[in-house]
């Protein structure tokens, strides 16, 4: 018969507590992949389950509309992709700006900065 003292005692309840932390610490929540017809959608968090970036993948490669937040899940960026490359007009928003970024063959064709104090 096996027989503990309470110093053994401590030092077992100690261990256990110890992996108990650091395995609730270690728990970020993984991407999620969901597939939808011939695209698969994609879902990136934030340690703290929020949503980071959603957007498509099309034969392993980026395809379509990608939106990023902060982890208040305010919308921060939206990108566009078609097989993998930047396209179109990409969005940027900060406390300072709007920034709109027009792609084409994957390089900056144009950038416009908008300011609050911006006249139309």
């Amino acid at each position: 018969m096996l027989t503990l003292n309470f110093n053994d005692m401590k030092k077992i309840f100690t261990i256990c507590m110890f992996g108990l932390v650091t395995l609730g610490f270690s728990q970020e929540k993984q991407p999620t992949y969901v597939a939808k017809g011939d695209l698969i959608k994609a879902t990136y968090y934030y340690e703290d389950g929020s949503i980071k970036t959603q957007g498509f993948f099309k034969d392993k490669k980026l395809s379509g509309e990608w939106v990023s937040y902060d982890q208040s899940g305010k919308k921060i960026q939206l990108a566009y992709y078609n097989e993998g490359k930047k396209v179109g007009k990409w969005f940027i928003w900060s406390e300072e700006s709007l920034k709109e970024i027009n792609y084409k063959d994957n390089v900056v064709a144009s950038v416009n900065i908008w300011k609050p104090e911006t006249n139309f």
